[in-house]
């Protein structure tokens, strides 16, 4: 009779342990916090600029970075762009998702060459992988996607909870003890959360969100979560057939360039994540030529227009239950700054009034059930982003002009208190 022996799979990992550095290794001996040596990270910069402001200053070594956005956003075109732009690294570009002749299509299509320090491996078993990681010894290693991997530790399929949560474990495990950084590439929800175990996110040190309309060209990385520089930057970048091109100075493209001005538009200066931008809020109120008159708004929150609609007829006689209002925010980025509130007004009124509006003006601000014009933050950020870009006049709220007075501006600061002085200013 043969007797049973209970056998238990070795998670011991496939790279050798020996391969990172001792420098990496520490000690679990408690230390007085003064006495602790803080030494700045070392971090790899990259040619994109936007991404190392993302990033908070370039790549840190050993760090584990999710990036999860829309399918077809460019997240994939992002990280080969990465893989392929820097050209002092060797980069270890892993798909579970497209093949070698197709990743080499689209490396063509990025019109960047391909040099030998870039290596493509299509895989997804994690022990294969740690195989090819230890003959290539890559300074960088991108994984796209997580939902694509699977582990031989874990008998689900790929995709699973279980397998995501192992294989994050697998590269983390991995990236630590190397000093090897590692970019993921997962896929989001239709909620648009990123999909798979909640710990997913908890476990990696950045979380990088790819955002935009793919009908539109632009796109804005946002930090969610990075354990190295703040988690309000962002970056902005331009969809072209060769790729995607960074945006230096974003409120030049935002802003449309006309002769003549038309009614219904207004420029907000508002903040997306730490930047200041200049962004055109443009409105369309029409009589209704239906019973029921249509609330509509792109980029903006359609709750809170219709709380902006009720405010002005409630406190200022617009008559606007009956017309139709339609609200644009130009370039299809999705604004959530309550300092725009301002200008959504402005543009509101200028509209039904058909009273074009100057150009040459700026508004920030936010505004309050009663009418009132509440003071919104960084507002000096705000004031000197439409002075660089040669604007004449900022409408601010009158709280925020508290230490304005002690600088100098090349723009006419005017403040306001409620909705009635803007209205005074803009049309008598």
């Amino acid at each position: 009779m043969e007797e049973l022996v209970e056998k238990t799979n070795s998670k011991v990992p496939e790279w050798r342990s020996s391969a990172a550095p001792t420098s990496t290794k520490r000690t679990n001996k408690a230390a007085v916090i003064n006495e602790i040596v803080y030494q700045d990270e070392q971090r790899l910069a990259t040619p994109d600029r936007e991404f190392n402001r993302v990033l908070g200053g370039g790549i840190v070594p050993g760090s584990l970075v999710l990036i999860g956005g829309e399918p077809g956003i460019g997240k994939s075109t992002l990280m080969l762009q990465l893989a392929l732009g820097i050209p002092q690294v060797k980069t270890l570009y892993i798909s579970g998702e497209e093949s070698e002749q197709q990743i080499k299509m689209r490396a063509e299509r990025l019109v960047q060459n391909s040099k030998a320090n870039c290596y493509i491996l299509t895989e997804t078993a994690t022990q294969n992988i740690f195989k090819q990681v230890e003959v290539v010894q890559p300074d960088i290693v991108v994984i796209d996607s997580i939902q694509t991997l699977h582990s031989s530790q874990i008998e689900s399929a790929p995709g699973s909870v279980s397998q995501v949560r192992e294989c994050t474990a697998e590269l983390l495990r991995f990236a630590k003890e190397t000093s090897t950084p590692v970019f993921i590439v997962g896929h989001i929800t239709k909620d648009g959360s990123i999909a798979g175990p909640k710990v997913l996110e908890h476990m990696v040190d950045t979380v990088l969100q790819f955002e935009g309309d793919r009908h539109h060209v632009y796109r804005i990385l946002r930090a969610v979560k990075n354990r190295f520089g703040s988690s309000s930057e962002i970056g902005i970048y331009e969809m072209q057939g060769s790729g995607l091109r960074e945006v230096s100075n974003p409120s030049e493209i935002m802003l449309s360039q006309r002769e003549e001005p038309v009614g219904g538009v207004a420029i907000a200066a508002m903040l997306e994540g730490m930047r200041p931008l200049m962004i055109e809020v443009q409105a369309l109120v029409s009589n209704s030529a239906f019973g029921t008159p249509q609330r509509t708004s792109t980029g903006f929150d359609t709750k809170r227009l219709s709380m902006l609609l009720a405010v002005l007829e409630k406190r200022f006689g617009f008559r606007l239950s009956a017309q139709d209002v339609f609200l644009n925010i130009a370039g299809g980025l999705r604004v959530e700054d309550p300092a725009i509130d301002l200008a959504v007004i402005a543009a509101l009124i200028s509209s039904q009034q058909d009273i074009p509006l100057s150009s040459q003006l700026t508004f920030a601000g936010e505004v309050g059930l009663s009418g009132e014009i509440r003071a919104v933050n960084r507002i000096e950020q705000r004031i000197a982003e439409a002075e660089k870009l040669g604007f004449e006049g900022i409408f601010i709220s009158k709280y925020n002009t508290k230490g304005l007075e002690a600088k100098k501006y090349n723009i006419a600061i005017r403040p306001l208190a409620t909705l009635e002085d803007l209205f005074r200013a803009l049309f008598g």
